[in-house]
């Protein structure tokens, strides 16, 4: 069963999921912080080069399936890899921006 976005109960992880799945490269930058950093199956990328190529070149979308406030299970798709069910975990600041996330196959 998909929740929709809005109904998501984070409002950080609320807007990142928007703004991958609106592929809004700018609203995406706008909720990390500056020295945000994510790791992908354990391993820690290069965040620009990550988002780039697993988001926004290759057209990524999440649908997510459960919701625990700031870690996601959601199934991801994009041009590169096709469909797969993704976990996904969040740091949220004090002041609403992303400082971490972490994604990998679930």
């Amino acid at each position: 069963m998909t929740i929709q976005t809005a109904k998501l109960s984070d409002p950080a992880v609320r807007a990142f999921v928007a703004a991958v799945n609106a592929h809004d490269r700018d609203a995406f930058m706008a909720l990390l912080s500056p020295d945000a950093t994510m790791s992908d199956d354990g391993s820690d990328r290069d965040l620009d080069d990550w988002t780039d190529r697993e988001i926004f070149s290759s057209h990524g979308h999440m649908e997510v399936e459960s919701d625990n406030g700031r870690s996601l299970v959601a199934r991801y798709r994009n041009d590169t890899w096709g469909e797969m069910r993704t976990r996904w975990s969040f740091v949220v600041e004090p002041d609403g921006h992303i400082s971490r996330f972490e994604t990998g196959q679930a």
